[in-house]
């Protein structure tokens, strides 16, 4: 996500709630083949590598943000570049907390989010059972479509 995305305060990395979502992806799937942030002295961004992806891609990467003030950004990306992104920031392009679809998780495509949970443990957990949805069936639609993960 770009900061073009935003409008408002995203607030600064809570780097304690990127520690528990790393640790969360770790204890609940088995694809994780790597976690780590983007810089190791002042990270921005936790990355989480899977050793497959949705459809047929071979692979894929989460790239997560969590703000002090609870904003948010996960970021799925793979090797057929396929991208969505649950997110919550202040924009002008849809409500605070929304999903912006695949295949290219385009500003203009946001939609409301099923998560409407705030808490950085439900929500990382609610993420992880929408793609893991998508994942076991086969289905990019199954991402957006429970009621309030998880």
């Amino acid at each position: 996500m770009s900061d073009d995305d935003r409008a408002g305060e995203f607030g600064p990395i809570y780097l304690t709630a990127l520690q528990r979502i790393r640790d969360l992806w770790l204890d609940l799937e088995p694809l994780v083949d790597a976690a780590g942030y983007d810089d190791v002295v002042a990270p921005t961004e936790l990355q989480i590598s899977l050793s497959d992806g949705l459809g047929d891609a071979e692979s894929a990467r989460l790239d997560i943000q969590w703000s002090e003030l609870g904003m948010y950004s996960f970021h799925y990306v793979d090797s057929d570049d396929v991208n969505w992104r649950f997110d919550r920031h202040p924009n002008t392009h849809s409500p605070e907390i929304h999903f912006h679809r695949p295949p290219e998780a385009a500003t203009t495509d946001a939609e409301p989010s099923c998560i409407d949970v705030t808490e950085v443990s439900l929500v990382t957990r609610a993420v992880h059972t929408m793609w893991r949805a998508a994942y076991e069936n086969d289905a990019l639609d199954r991402l957006n479509s429970a009621s309030n993960p998880p």
